[in-house]
C-alpha cells in the first residue's frame, strides 16, 4: 500500500510541501526476489494527478501497470486509487520507481532491489553489505511551480539548487551538515553500492575519496567486471559496484556532480556528498572535527571520461543480439524553437530571440493525448486518439551535428506512434542533433531492455559505423547516454505487446516533447498478448 501526499520536508534551511509516497523522502524501497508478484495500490492524496513507473520493469503482459500518464493509463486523481500488479521475469539487480506525472519524480522515487531467486547467488562474491545510493535534485521551491512558470514563459525551466544523496544534499550546502547520509564499511570487507540517478534533469559523476569502483551491473542486467574511479549516470541509469574497504580506517566523502555537455546552458554546479565511515576509524577528540577527504570528479563537461566509461560496458558472456533486422528505425533526438504564437504576448514568449523551447524525435513534438491513455485507444478501437505515422526515418536528412538551417528549428506537433508486429527484430539508431545546443540524451525505452551494438560521436554512417558493432557481448540496458553530438544504435525482439513511451529522461525535455510510443501488436494466442485492462484502471 502507498499514500501519495504532501509532507512538510526541511532542506537547505527551508521547509516546502512535498509530495512524498507514505511520508518518506525519499519513497519507500521495495526488496523484492527475481519471480516475484507485486501487489501495489497507490492511493492519491495529493492535490496533483499522479502515476507510478516502475523503471525499468519488464511488464511482460502487464503494460496496464507501467505507469506513464496518458500512456498506458489515464492519471490516478486526487482522492483515487489504482492498483499496479506485476511480476519480475528474469531480472536482478537494482531498478527504482517513480513517478510519472508533471515534475513530481522530484520528490516520489525510491529504489526498487531485486535479489536472486532463493537460493540462488550474485554472479560475483557474496557482498558483506549492500547500500542503495539514491542521486536526487532538490529545488527550493515547489517543483510543480518552477515546470509550471516555464511552461508558461517558454523558456527554460529554473535550475535545481541542490543535488542530494538518499534525500540529503550534504554538508557542502547551508543548513544541511546535520543530516548528511553516512555509509558504514569495515576494513577488509566488499560491499556493494546500488548508485541510482534519479536527478530531474541532470547526469552526474559519482566518486569516493581514494576508493575503486568494481562495476558488476547497471538497469537489472549483470555485467562483464570493470574498474573505475569515476562513474557517470544519466537519469534513470543505475549501477551496481563493489567497493572495498582497503583504506586506512578513516572518513572519506563520496560526491556527485554534474556532468554538463550542453554549451552555454544553465545547470546546477553544485556538489553533494555523503560520508563512506570505517566503523574502526578513530573518533576525533572532544569539539575536534576531522574534515573527509574529497575525491576528485570530473570537469563539469568531460565527455572523454565519459565515453572511457560507457565504452567498457560488456556482458558477462556472449548473448543472443538480433543479427537479421525487420524494422531498422533511425531517430534524430533533439531540442528546437517554436516562433511566438500570434495570440502569444512576449512574456510568453521568453526563449531566445522570442521563441518557445521545444524538442522532438524525427521532427516530431511528442503530445500527450487528454481523454484517453494511447494503450486504452489502442486496446478499444478509440479513434482520433493517436496516428500510427511516426516517421521511420527523419522526413529531411541534413547534417545533424553540424550547422543547422533555421528552418529544421521548428517541429512538427502530434501524437504519432510507431506499430511493431510481435516478434520483430527491432534496430533504432539514436541521432543528437546540434539544433539549439547538443546534448547527451538519456534515451529510455518503458517495456524493454536493449543491447546497445555502437555508440560513436558526429553522424551515424551505416556504410562505415556498422562495421564496429558489437554483436558479441554488448551491454544490456534500459536507459541508453546518447553521446553529446554523437549517436547509440540499439536492438531488441518486439516481444512484449503493449504501448511503450520512448523518451528523454530529462524531465524538462519530455515535457517539451522529446517522446514517442513504440505500439507493440499482440501475437498469437494468449501468452503473446496483453492482459485485459484491470477492473480499476483510471478514467480520464
Amino acid at each position: 500500500m502507498r499514500q501519495v501526499q504532501a509532507t512538510p520536508v526541511k532542506r537547505l534551511c527551508n521547509t516546502h510541501s512535498a509530495i512524498t509516497v507514505n511520508g518518506q523522502f525519499p519513497g519507500p524501497t521495495l526488496e523484492v526476489n527475481n519471480g516475484d508478484t507485486l501487489v501495489i495500490k497507490v492511493t492519491n492524496k495529493a492535490r496533483y494527478n499522479v502515476t507510478i513507473h516502475w523503471h525499468g520493469v519488464r511488464q511482460i503482459r502487464t503494460g496496464w501497470s507501467d505507469g506513464p500518464e496518458f500512456v498506458t493509463q489515464c492519471p490516478i486523481r486526487p482522492g483515487e486509487s489504482y492498483t499496479y500488479r506485476f511480476t519480475i521475469q528474469g531480472q536482478e539487480g537494482t531498478l527504482w520507481w517513480h513517478a510519472h506525472s508533471s515534475w513530481l519524480r522530484a520528490t516520489v522515487y525510491g529504489a526498487l532491489i531485486i535479489h536472486p531467486r532463493e537460493g540462488e547467488a550474485y554472479p560475483f562474491p557474496k557482498p558483506k553489505r549492500e547500500t542503495t545510493i539514491l542521486l536526487g535534485e532538490w529545488w527550493d521551491a515547489n517543483p510543480i511551480d518552477v515546470v509550471r512558470q516555464a511552461t508558461q514563459t517558454g523558456a527554460a525551466p529554473n535550475v535545481s539548487d541542490a543535488y542530494t544523496i538518499n534525500g540529503q544534499p550534504g554538508d557542502l550546502y547551508k543548513c544541511s551538515s546535520q543530516g548528511t547520509t553516512i555509509v558504514p564499511i569495515d576494513s577488509g570487507e566488499t560491499n556493494l553500492l546500488r548508485v541510482i540517478n534519479a536527478a530531474l534533469n541532470q547526469p552526474l559523476f559519482f566518486s569516493v575519496a581514494n576508493h575503486k569502483l568494481t562495476v558488476v551491473g547497471a538497469d537489472a542486467s549483470y555485467l562483464k567486471p570493470f574498474t573505475t574511479t569515476v562513474l557517470m549516470l544519466g537519469p534513470g541509469q543505475t549501477t551496481d559496484v563493489l567497493i572495498t574497504g582497503d583504506q586506512p580506517p578513516s572518513r572519506y566523502y563520496m560526491a556527485a556532480r554534474a556532468y554538463q555537455s550542453a554549451q552555454n546552458a544553465p545547470f546546477d554546479n553544485t556538489t553533494t556528498t555523503a560520508i563512506l565511515e570505517y566503523k574502526s576509524a578513530p573518533c576525533p577528540a572532544k569539539g575536534v572535527s576531522i574534515k573527509p577527504v574529497m575525491p576528485s570528479l570530473p570537469a563539469y563537461n568531460d565527455t572523454n571520461t565519459v565515453t572511457a566509461f560507457s565504452k567498457s560496458f560488456r556482458s558477462p558472456r556472449k548473448v543472443d543480439v538480433p543479427t537479421e533486422i525487420d524494422e531498422d528505425l533511425f531517430f534524430t533526438i533533439g531540442l528546437g524553437l517554436n516562433n511566438c504564437p500570434p495570440n502569444f504576448s512576449a512574456n510568453q514568449c521568453q526563449g531566445p530571440n522570442g521563441t518557445r523551447f521545444t524538442s522532438s524525435m524525427n521532427n516530431v513534438s511528442f503530445v500527450l493525448p487528454s481523454n484517453f491513455s494511447i494503450l486504452q485507444a489502442h486496446h478499444l478501437g478509440v479513434p482520433g486518439v493517436f496516428t500510427t505515422d511516426f516517421p521511420a526515418k527523419p522526413p529531411v536528412q541534413f547534417d545533424y551535428t553540424g550547422n543547422v538551417s533555421r528552418s529544421l528549428w521548428q517541429p512538427m506537433t502530434g501524437t504519432k506512434v510507431t506499430k511493431l508486429k510481435f516478434g520483430s527484430r527491432v534496430q533504432i539508431v539514436l541521432q543528437d542533433t546540434s539544433i539549439v545546443t547538443p546534448e547527451n540524451h538519456p534515451i529510455h525505452l518503458h517495456g524493454y531492455d536493449f543491447y546497445i551494438v555502437a555508440e560513436g560521436f558526429g553522424n551515424f554512417d551505416p556504410k562505415k559505423d556498422t562495421s564496429k558493432f558489437n554483436l558479441v557481448d554488448p551491454p544490456m540496458r534500459n536507459t541508453v547516454a546518447v553521446p553529446v553530438n554523437g549517436w547509440a544504435v540499439i536492438r531488441f525482439v518486439a516481444d512484449n505487446p503493449g504501448a511503450w513511451i520512448m523518451h528523454c529522461h530529462l524531465d524538462v525535455h519530455i515535457g517539451w516533447g522529446l517522446a514517442t510510443v513504440l505500439l507493440v501488436d499482440n501475437g498469437v494466442g494468449l501468452l503473446q498478448s496483453i492482459e485485459s485492462p484491470p477492473e480499476d484502471l483510471p478514467l480520464c
